[in-house]
């Protein structure tokens, strides 16, 4: 076996959905096959009201968190800068797509909303019952929902080639200047590397000065923004997104407004140390994407003979060159 897709679990509940005017919780818990999992995958399929639950943008800006468990151990621990359902390009999107998952939605109507996003995991599991658990923190959506399903999928996949982490953030107070700020990394993690961080504002702004991020392992100056998305191929219409209305494709962008992907090539050694210059006094959370290599193998039964490599820290380096 190289690739196998299984569903395994749904809902229409949409109680567990984003709605008008209030914030939403939504929490389950999932026993699983064991295997290489590649990708834990969300497909949403919602119905609202009016123009929509964000008006001008993708899904993804109403996560404000969303939290991923498997056998206690968290794999996935994303928290928002800003959730709003007035955004463009939603944080969780954006870091889905710059660290080689996937977040992608039916671009047909603005009230009805299909989306798929996929969450890189990266690990073996045992051939027994394996349990998941999922929290979301949804933001309150500009209308009512009237109808809708989420399903979660699990990608198979014996190539995976490295375990992806997305630990807790480091949330720092900035002052107007520059900054001091240490990234925390689990020392945990035996024979991880810190592939990539993200560093989200605390408003659709980047309130960032002519030194702005500098991490000292990396860099003698510090970047200004525009440098830093030069780097990550976000300039090169490198962002793609939904941009809330019918229109029929994805759209494509430079930035996405107050948060920045920082690839940093491997760094090893434990916490990470950034200058930052901020223009204003704010919080910034800096989310740390850590990958390590995994040795699954195939099994003996009817297989594919084509394998289809999975590599985060292989798609953040494609997106610089």
């Amino acid at each position: 076996m190289v690739v196998k897709l299984t569903k395994i679990d749904q809902t229409s509940d949409t109680s567990d959905m984003p709605t008008e005017t209030v914030a939403v919780a939504y929490s389950t818990g999932i026993n699983a096959v064991g295997g290489t999992y590649e990708y834990l995958t969300l497909r949403g399929d919602m119905t609202f009201s009016g123009a929509g639950p964000v008006v001008a943008g993708d899904m993804s800006n109403l996560v404000n968190s969303l939290r991923v468990i498997v056998n206690g151990e968290p794999v996935f621990d994303y928290r928002a800068g800003v959730a709003s359902n007035a955004g463009t390009i939603g944080g969780l999107g954006y870091l889905l797509n710059s660290i080689g998952g996937k977040a992608y939605e039916v671009p047909d109507s603005a009230t009805v909303r299909e989306f798929y996003w996929s969450i890189p995991i990266g690990r073996v599991y045992p051939e027994n019952v394996n349990r998941i658990e999922i929290i979301i923190s949804w933001a309150a959506a500009a209308n009512a929902i009237s109808s809708g399903s989420m399903e979660w999928w699990l990608k198979l996949n014996d190539a995976t080639q490295v375990k992806t982490t997305v630990s807790a953030p480091t949330t720092f107070t900035h002052a107007v200047g520059i900054n001091q700020v240490i990234v925390r990394i689990p020392q945990t993690l035996s024979g991880g590397v810190v592939s990539g961080i993200l560093c989200m504002n605390d408003s659709a702004a980047d309130e960032l000065g002519s030194q702005g991020v500098r991490i000292n392992a990396l860099s003698d100056y510090g970047q200004e923004a525009n440098q830093l998305r030069m780097n990550n191929g976000d300039l090169a219409n490198g962002i793609e997104y939904h941009n809330g209305g019918g229109g029929g494709s994805q759209t494509y962008a430079t930035q996405a407004l107050g948060a920045i992907f920082i690839p940093t090539y491997g760094l090893v050694g434990g916490d990470v140390a950034i200058q930052c210059d901020s223009t204003t006094a704010t919080t910034r959370t800096w989310l740390p994407v850590i990958t390590q290599p995994i040795g699954g193998t195939q099994g003996n039964e009817v297989r594919q003979t084509q394998k289809a490599p999975q590599n985060t820290a292989k798609a953040i380096l494609r997106k610089t060159e």
